[in-house]
Order: structure tokens, then C-alpha cells, then sequence
């Protein structure tokens, strides 16, 4: 069932790209930059920075999208974790993060939370580029590689321009 829905729902959108003439190099770039800004630790900007990277890539718009909403899960799952490698990086106290703490502090003083939030998220966004490029730098050979054995495999000898 989870094979079949995975062939489904990304094998086969990949496999048609790949029929479109878009190249397996293209797709894989896609794919890990959709999942590198997907993960991007300030909510609500990825969309924004997917668009712009598909721009100035040229890659497949909708790929990387797509795959910016699919980990979005991911996002919400590693926004603690950059803030606290942020935290480290930047050998700064921890900021309290259950919903009872966040509540406590708001309600003592706005203006204090607020500003402890936005340099967490600071801290966060350099821990997150300190991390993309090692994460794109080494997983998008391996998507390339095997985009190509799909294509290879997938596409008639005819349909393949390489």
C-alpha cells in the first residue's frame, strides 16, 4: 500500500517530467532544493523562497513546491533544533520553548518575548546555512545519479537526449 502510494503520488509526476524532456539533473536539483527551503526556519517564507529559487535555477516550478509542502512536517519537527544549534553557534541562553513557558512570557512582557523569538529564529536561520549546502551539496548527486538510472531504465532510447 505505502509502495504503491509513493509510486503514485512521486514516482510517476517524476517519471512524466522526465517524459517532458526535463532533465534527470533538473529534477534532482528541484527535488533538494524544494527539501533544503522547505525546511527553512522562519514559517510562512518558503513558499516565497521556493519561487524565487525555481526562478533563478530554472528548475520546475511545481516540483519544488510540491516538495516544499510535503515537508513541511519536517519544518515545524526542526524549527528546535536550528534554534538551538543556533543557540550554540551563537553561545546564547536557551529560550524557553513549551507552549506554557512561550504563554508565560508573552503575558509578562510582549515586547521582550517578541524580541527573544526573532533573534531565536536568527540564530536558527544561520544554523540553516550552515547546513543547506552541506545537505544539498551532498544529497543531490545521489538524487541525480538515480533520476538518471530512472530515466535510463524509464524512456525509450528515442525519448532520451543526453
Amino acid at each position: 500500500m505505502v509502495k504503491n502510494l509513493v509510486q503514485q503520488r512521486f514516482l510517476r509526476p517524476i517519471v512524466g517530467l522526465l517524459r517532458q524532456g526535463v532533465t534527470p539533473e533538473k529534477i534532482a536539483l528541484s527535488l533538494v532544493s524544494g527539501v533544503a527551503l522547505g525546511v527553512f526556519p522562519l514559517l510562512g517564507s518558503t513558499t516565497l523562497l521556493c519561487t524565487m529559487a525555481a526562478i533563478l535555477l530554472r528548475v520546475n516550478l511545481p516540483a519544488i513546491q510540491l516538495v516544499n509542502y510535503v515537508v513541511y512536517p519536517l519544518q515545524i519537527a526542526l524549527l528546535i533544533p536550528f534554534f538551538r544549534l543556533g543557540e550554540k553557534l551563537f553561545r546564547a541562553a536557551p529560550l524557553a520553548m513549551s507552549a506554557a513557558q512561550l504563554y508565560a512570557m508573552l503575558r509578562t512582557n510582549l515586547w521582550h518575548t517578541t524580541i527573544a523569538l526573532w533573534t531565536a529564529t536568527w540564530h536558527g536561520i544561520v544554523a540553516w546555512c550552515l547546513l543547506a549546502p552541506v545537505f544539498v551539496g551532498t544529497v543531490y548527486p545521489i538524487v541525480r545519479w538515480l533520476l538518471r538510472r530512472v530515466w535510463r531504465e524509464e524512456l525509450p532510447r528515442g525519448a532520451q537526449s543526453e
